[in-house]
Formats: structure tokens, C-alpha cells, sequence
């Protein structure tokens, strides 16, 4: 089965044609980064415009990388929630349009499930269950995947997520956008141990993140350092920054697992593209006798890939729509 998968949740426009939800057959993304460099972070007007302007030229270019035209498509999934409203608009009104002029069937996907799903893609013997971090500029959970459609979340940000974490961290430094990779190369070259930073808790929800006060705490360090005339090692701080929140987020994804009895660990998102906690995961895993599975890095950050991925499981399932499929800027995934 043959899959046309879209995704425009945030600025990235993304087509792509999956085989089987297992089978890459092309992926192209057109991205913004570089406009959205000058104002040091994604302006949702500009990012719906952009996708307006890209989807067209870019549903073609899909196609013609998987060599095949839209009589080969048995299916069309798109993003249709959560992400910025505007954005995902665009891309749902065009997928929609395309599923009623073809007649094909309409596959509405939740965004972190595909991120999710990318993990099918590289790796061909994983299978639910399994319990999975997602982590990403908007949202991080820890969620056992019981089947391919079913989700249970054992715990969630109770405010900023962990990538929002490392973008305000990397600025308040003075790196530039997007700062989350900025940051991740800069802690290549510090000590981790330099800076004793909280870690803190959500009383009465241990398996729930809370990231603000982290972000605080830098935030406030720099400007007292600031305001006293002294010099802050910047790779320093942000090698134990990067520390801190991959503990953070390492230890929670353990004491889940030592809950459920989950042995597969799996992680997702675009913040599973971070060396740090690549590595800490790794060691973790290898420690406790769990297995770990990672996306690539091609497949970490927003991608159609995906959501056609994704979107073959949902197919199965029968979780289809028609035209009058809506977008949401929040959704629960166990509710998608």
C-alpha cells in the first residue's frame, strides 16, 4: 500500500510516499530555518505562507522521487494535529482537496504518533509494545505504545518541554537559532560537572517533567554573572545544562520502565537527535538490560516519512476521515 503523507505542523513543509508504513520510497522538506533565523524563532504567519507556496511544487517532487505518479497512491495522510493552527491548516485543506478530486481515502495523523512511527522506518523488527520517549520542541512524554494505534502516557511536561528548554537556554547564552543543536555542539567541549543546576520535580506526579525552573535557573545565572562583571564559561554551563536535562529525562524514562516491565525502549522526537542524551540513553539501557531503538537523525526532526508511516497503521485500524476534517493546535495523543 502505497502512501502520499504530508506534514506542516510548525515550518517545515514535508511530502513524502511510504510502502507499508515500513518502506521509505521518498521523503523532500522544504524548511524555513533560514528566514526564521532573523527573528530568532518560527513567526507562525510566515510559516503558514511558506507552506502555501511550497506544497504544490513539493507534492510533485515526492512523487517523482518515488517514481510514480498519483494513480500509484492507494492513500493520503496528512498532520492534523497538534502544531501551530495556521500552519497545519494549509497543508489539511491541501490534502483533503487532493483526497476528494482522486477519491482516495483521507488518513488524519496525529503528529507524535508519526514521530513515533519514524522508528518503523529503521528499524523493521520493532513492534509494539513499548515504551517511548518523545521529546521535542513542544512536547515531552513518556508514552507506552500498546499497539500501533493505542497510547498510554505515564507522564508529561507540566510546562516547558524539553527542546523549548534548550532553545530559551541556548539564547539567554547568546547562541543562535535554531539553539538546540548550537547548544549541543557547544557542551561537545565543556565540563558537565562545572555547574550544579536543580532538577525539578512535579510533587505527587514523580514520572511528570517539569522544565521551567531549569531555564530559570540559567536565565539567572548568566544575569547575576552578568551584573557582577564575572565571566561565565559558556560551553561549561551548557554541558551541564545538557547533563542535567538528559538525567532528567533518562531517570523517568528508567522508573517507568521498571513499572511496566518494559524491556524495548524507544526514543522519538526531534530532541532524540541530541548527543547527550543518545549517549546517556545508550548507557542507561546498557546498564539495566533494556534494549534501545533511535531514529536516524535524517528521521528526528519533522519529516513526511512520518506521518505516511504512521498513517499505514491508522489506515489499518479504520481511522479515516472525510472533507470535513478540522486541524487542533492541542490534541492528547491518547485521544488522536
Amino acid at each position: 500500500m502505497n502512501i502520499l503523507a504530508f506534514e506542516s505542523s510548525c515550518d517545515e513543509t514535508a511530502v513524502a510516499v511510504v510502502k507499508d508504513g515500513r518502506t521509505l520510497l521518498s521523503s523532500v522538506i522544504a524548511s524555513q530555518v533560514e528566514e526564521h533565523k532573523l527573528y530568532g524563532g518560527v513567526v507562525p504567519e510566515i510559516a503558514s505562507r511558506r507552506h502555501t507556496e511550497a506544497i504544490s511544487n513539493l507534492t510533485g517532487a515526492a512523487l517523482d522521487e518515488a517514481k510514480m505518479t498519483l494513480s500509484g497512491i492507494d492513500a493520503i495522510a496528512v498532520t492534523y494535529a497538534p502544531g501551530l493552527i495556521g500552519a497545519l491548516l494549509v497543508v489539511v485543506n491541501f490534502a483533503k482537496n487532493l483526497a476528494y478530486a482522486t477519491g482516495l481515502p483521507l488518513i488524519p495523523v496525529h503528529h507524535l504518533r508519526s514521530h513515533i512511527a519514524a522508528n518503523y522506518l529503521a528499524h523493521p523488527d520493532l513492534k509494539p509494545p513499548f515504551l517511548c520517549l518523545v521529546v521535542s520542541g513542544g512536547h515531552s512524554h513518556i508514552v507506552r505504545v500498546e499497539d500501533y494505534t493505542r497510547f498510554t502516557v505515564y507522564g508529561r511536561t507540566r510546562d516547558d518541554a524539553a527542546g523549548e528548554c534548550f532553545d530559551k537556554a541556548a539564547r539567554a547564552m547568546g547562541l543562535p537559532y535554531p539553539g538546540g543543536i548550537h547548544l549541543d555542539k557547544l557542551a561537545q567541549t565543556g565540563n558537565p560537572q562545572a555547574f550544579r543546576l536543580p532538577r525539578p520535580r512535579v510533587e505527587g506526579c514523580p514520572h511528570d517533567f517539569s522544565f521551567s525552573g531549569l531555564k530559570t535557573a540559567v536565565i539567572n545565572l548568566l544575569h547575576t554573572a552578568e551584573q557582577r562583571g564575572e565571566i561565565v564559561n559558556h560551553a561549561d554551563l551548557a554541558a551541564s545544562f545538557q547533563h542535567t536535562v538528559c538525567d532528567i529525562l533518562s531517570s523517568h524514562v528508567l522508573a517507568v520502565a521498571k513499572e511496566t516491565g518494559d524491556k524495548t525502549i524507544v526514543l522519538a522526537g526531534g530532541v532524540s537527535a541530541n548527543s547527550g542524551l543518545r549517549a546517556r540513553m545508550e548507557d542507561l539501557c546498557k546498564q539495566n538490560g533494556l534494549q534501545l531503538y533511535s531514529p536516524p537523525l535524517s528521521l528526528c526532526g519533522d519529516n513526511a516519512a512520518m506521518v505516511g508511516a504512521q498513517g499505514y497503521y491508522e489506515y489499518l485500524a479504520d481511522n479515516l476521515a472525510d472533507t470535513s476534517l478540522n486541524a487542533y493546535a492541542t490534541m492528547p495523543i491518547e485521544n488522536a
